[in-house]
């Protein structure tokens, strides 16, 4: 990490665990949030778990003095501009919005509302903030990397792991929020490895069957899953598929892996969804959007599972297990 994203990434945190005086402690006033979301609430519901979990640290605790409004897209991304209209119109206070297509429907829907943004890629060039030092508008909150290169670097662990790879599928939903970013990233990291990189399109799971299809006849030696809300929603199903076609698999999130995907690079999404709770404490209590620094994760974590690796025929290079930070086996 350099210089400039050590700085952003304290900056960020300190925006958080620096006291702001004359704020008081949470009243037992009901206050009134939206939670915006892209997959299911069963898909995520750890990682929701924890932001509840954070809250009540913070002295907000539901049914007390906090009431959320919930809207769920349930995996349908074109859901979420209706959703988030809904969510003005109950007049809530603030509006949390985890991934960039969350948050950008969000920001569509009002310029007065304050947003707490989760993992989107890179806010400022999609737009979301105008910088990470200071957001600007009504939106700041957490991003899951500064720029796109964490999904190059997934492709890079993918080949020194399969070293005869030489031609991987990308499959991405073209409807969600930053995924052009991650093809540009990707498809630089694919040039720079001698990968052909072959794209494919899946927006839900009625998808799934003809997409795996396509992929077989391709005979691609693994397969690169973009950063997609779907993509936690039908894990299961995609673990299957991938397994039936004997496919090494690299996720954005770790929860796929714990489905039967091969490995996953990136944040922790449980410890990470927990720190947007500050930015939703300091807000309610007085402070505003603008003045919030955007937090980046400075740790991303590898995830592998040796089950599916075995199943696979597929033998990890002690490279690889080495640098993991969670094994299944």
């Amino acid at each position: 990490m350099n210089n400039r994203r050590k700085l952003l990434a304290a900056l960020g945190a300190g925006a958080l665990t620096t006291p702001f005086g004359a704020l008081a402690q949470p009243q037992d006033k009901v206050r009134r949030i939206g939670y915006l979301s892209a997959p299911t609430r069963a898909s995520v519901e750890r990682a929701h778990d924890e932001f509840i979990r954070a809250l009540r640290d913070s002295g907000w605790v539901v049914g007390k003095n906090l009431a959320i409004e919930y809207r769920w897209a349930d995996g349908k991304v074109e859901r979420l501009p209706g959703l988030a209209a809904e969510l003005v119109r109950q007049k809530v206070e603030l509006i949390v919005a985890p991934a960039g297509s969350a948050a950008l429907a969000a920001k569509n829907a009002t310029t007065t509302i304050p947003i707490v943004m989760i993992f989107p890629n890179d806010p400022v060039a999609t737009g979301l903030v105008a910088s990470l030092r200071r957001p600007g508008g009504n939106v700041t909150g957490t991003t899951f990397a500064p720029g796109s290169e964490i999904f190059g670097k997934q492709l890079q662990i993918l080949k020194e792991t399969i070293p005869h790879a030489t031609r991987v599928a990308l499959m991405s939903n073209p409807a969600e929020f930053g995924s052009t970013l991650q093809l540009k990233e990707v498809e630089a990291a694919a040039r720079a490895l001698n990968i052909q990189l072959l794209r494919f399109e899946a927006r839900g799971p009625e998808d799934l069957a003809k997409a795996f299809a396509a992929i077989a006849k391709e005979r691609v030696d693994a397969l690169l899953l973009s950063r997609d809300s779907n993509i936690i929603v039908i894990r299961e199903k995609i673990a299957d598929y991938a397994l039936k076609g004997r496919l090494p698999t690299m996720f954005s999130f770790s929860e796929n892996v714990e489905a039967g995907g091969l490995m996953s690079y990136s944040v922790n999404m449980v410890d990470f969804i927990g720190r947007a709770a500050g930015y939703v404490d300091k807000i309610l209590r007085g402070a505003k959007p603008e003045d919030l620094p955007v937090e980046l994760p400075t740790q991303f974590e590898l995830v592998i599972n040796m089950k599916t690796a075995r199943a696979l025929g597929l033998k990890i290079p002690n490279s690889i297990l080495l640098r993991a930070d969670k094994v299944i086996e």
